[in-house]
């Protein structure tokens, strides 16, 4: 095997295999049911696969525009202005990516500069911190506790300073399956006013929010739509994680200088993919509906667990559902999920993950984004422990 004759200076030398990674190799290696990655065990509807197939068939597989082919950015303008009342140029304001977590780090790549601040909110998704200290900039990180884990206002208007270049945002929420309210968004409205923060505003989860609450994007608040690049995922909306396509939608200043990066991490995305997501989205029905679909699959799952030993904290959006193990273990998170792994045969992720210091408070997050016969056969494993 070859080896690299010199030292290697790592940019991220904090950083390993992710959690998600770990988990899933361990179920695997198990046999265990994987409740911990968070993608579905289901397919999406065959129409959609035969759209691409019709798109390969008629010989649209070359480049796609470096922006995204122009249905699909019509396609994507259109339900934003439904949905939340802003229009958005689909020729200037909308670009289609591979996946989030290149939107997320692209927006990061072109905006923040070394030296610059970046809001987050911890229990954070793995992705935003490499992005950030990729490029030079100081993470700032804001605590989310349990179990209600809501922002402190008061805390975020200290935390911000003449350095502080972007916040960046997660609702609905994962990890911890929260979702922010209208008085949320006013705050953060008020906290930017006259700044030259930028908001990138990760609502991958959009479509996913239960009991009659309403998904408060930044596209809703016009002085927010001002300053947000607001990201969003076609994998978590339509059942196919693995295609990695999404978008970003944002005004024309911000989304020029996202383009500029886009160009050259990526370029352009799958053309047939594009094509076929286009006609998919005719359907509104097909995103609408997402809410009541996965609210009946978190029903279950919590019904299933009535009566276990684990404290189920509320799930108010995305597809997981945080719980606490205190009455079972006082291990930590990670040797919980770990044991629960091997012994029981089911995963987890242990929710210290998401916390830069590796904050334990013995809560582990479970996905639901599986057929009832999944979940039904892990809720019986569960009861047992």
């Amino acid at each position: 095997m070859p080896h690299f004759p010199a030292p290697v200076e790592s940019r991220l030398p904090n950083v390993g295999t992710t959690i998600f990674t770990v988990m899933s190799r361990l179920a695997q290696e198990c046999g265990a049911i994987n409740l911990s990655q968070g993608f579905p065990d289901f397919n999406a509807e065959d129409v959609l696969f035969e759209r691409v197939a019709h798109w390969m068939r008629t010989g649209h597989n070359q480049y796609a525009p470096m922006a995204g082919v122009a249905p699909l950015r019509e396609a994507i303008a259109r339900k934003v202005s439904t949905l939340y009342g802003t229009a958005y140029d689909p020729e200037a304001e909308v670009t289609v990516t591979a996946g989030a977590t290149q939107a997320l780090f692209t927006a990061v790549a072109a905006l923040v500069r070394p030296g610059d601040e970046v809001i987050v909110f911890e229990p954070v998704y793995d992705s935003y911190a490499p992005a950030i200290e990729l490029q030079g900039g100081r993470v700032v990180r804001m605590q989310l506790a349990a179990p209600d884990y809501r922002p402190d206002w008061g805390a975020v208007a200290e935390a911000i300073t003449p350095r502080t270049r972007m916040i960046m945002i997660n609702s609905p929420h994962n990890p911890t399956a929260t979702v922010w309210t209208a008085g949320d968004m006013a705050r953060l409205a008020a906290l930017t006013h006259g700044t030259g923060i930028v908001i990138v505003s990760d609502e991958v989860y959009e479509h996913i929010v239960f009991d009659g609450l309403r998904h408060e994007s930044c596209a809703r608040h016009p002085e927010l739509a001002a300053r947000s690049l607001i990201v969003s995922s076609f994998g978590k909306t339509y059942h196919i994680t693995g295609w990695k396509v999404g978008y970003v939608v944002g005004p024309r200043e911000l989304m020029a200088e996202f383009r500029k990066v886009h160009q050259f991490n990526v370029f352009t995305v799958n053309t047939p993919v594009q094509l076929a997501l286009a006609d998919y989205m005719a359907d509104a029905s097909r995103h609408e509906g997402l809410a009541a679909f996965y609210q009946g699959k978190r029903d279950f799952f919590r019904e299933a667990l009535a009566g276990s030993r684990f404290e189920l904290l509320p799930s108010s959006g995305t597809y997981f559902q945080l719980a606490r193990y205190g009455a079972i273990s006082d291990e930590p998170d990670t040797a919980f999920a770990q044991r629960l792994t091997r012994v029981t045969g089911v995963a987890a992720i242990p929710v210290s993950a998401f916390f830069a210091d590796g904050r334990d408070e013995h809560v582990i997050r479970f996905c639901f984004a599986k057929n009832e016969a999944t979940l039904a056969a892990a809720c019986e494993r569960l009861q047992k422990v």
